[in-house]
C-alpha cells in the first residue's frame, strides 16, 4: 500500500506545507502539476466522464481547513494564506526557474506583462513571493516524489539542483527593486496616486 499525497507545485514552490507532515507521502501524483492545469482537467473530465462531481472539484475554493470559522467569519483559503494567487505562483515558478529569473529581472519582466497591476504592487508580490521561496526553501529537500509534468518543479533532489538556503532580506535585490520603483513612479506620477487610494 501507498500513501498518496495531495499537494501541487505551487504549493512546493511557496513552502505551504508542513515538513514531515504533508510531505512525508510516499507518492505525490499532482506534486508535479500547477493548480491552474489542474482544474482545467478535472473541467475537461467532469465533461467527458458525465460525473459533474469533478466539475464541482475544480470550482471548490482551494482551503487547508486548519483554522476553525467563527460565525461571521470569513473562510480560510490557501491564497490568502499564501498571500498570492495559484495563478501568480504559476508565473514566479516559470520565471524563476525556466527563464532564470532573481527577484530584479522578475520584477523587471512583470511590471511589464502584469500592467494591470501599479509598479508597487507588483514589486510587493515580487519580494514577497522571493522572501517565502527562501524561507521555505529547505523544505523541498523533503518533498514527496511526483511526476514532473512542468518544467519548473521544486523536487530538490530529483529536480531542481538549486541550493537550499537562502539570506532571505535579498538586500541587493530588493534595493534595485526600489531604486526602479523611484524611476517608475517619477515617470508616471498618476500610477502613484492611485496606489495610494
Amino acid at each position: 500500500m501507498l500513501v498518496l499525497g495531495t499537494s501541487n507545485i505551487a504549493e512546493g514552490l511557496r513552502g505551504y506545507f508542513t515538513k514531515y507532515d504533508c510531505s512525508s507521502a510516499d507518492i505525490n501524483p499532482i506534486g508535479g502539476i500547477n493548480k491552474t492545469d489542474l482544474r482545467s482537467f478535472l473541467s475537461y473530465w467532469a465533461k467527458e466522464s458525465d460525473h459533474p462531481v469533478f466539475e464541482e472539484i475544480a470550482q471548490a475554493v482551494p482551503t487547508a481547513e486548519l483554522k476553525p470559522n467563527k460565525e461571521g467569519q470569513k473562510e480560510q483559503t490557501d491564497e490568502d494564506d499564501m498571500g498570492m494567487s495559484y495563478e501568480e505562483l504559476d508565473v514566479f515558478g516559470k520565471l524563476r526557474k525556466i527563464d532564470r529569473c532573481g527577484p530584479l529581472s522578475m520584477f523587471e519582466k512583470l511590471v511589464v506583462k502584469w500592467d494591470h497591476l501599479t509598479p508597487r504592487i507588483v514589486s510587493e508580490k515580487v519580494k514577497r513571493f522571493f522572501l517565502y521561496y527562501a524561507i521555505n526553501r529547505h523544505k523541498a529537500t523533503v518533498l514527496t516524489p511526483s511526476y514532473h509534468a512542468e518544467s519548473y518543479g521544486v523536487c530538490d533532489n530529483r529536480f531542481d539542483m538549486r541550493q537550499f538556503l537562502y539570506d532571505t532580506t535579498w538586500e541587493a535585490q530588493n534595493a534595485e527593486i526600489d531604486e526602479l520603483l523611484i524611476v517608475l513612479e517619477k515617470a508616471n506620477p498618476e500610477q502613484k496616486q492611485k496606489q495610494m487610494m
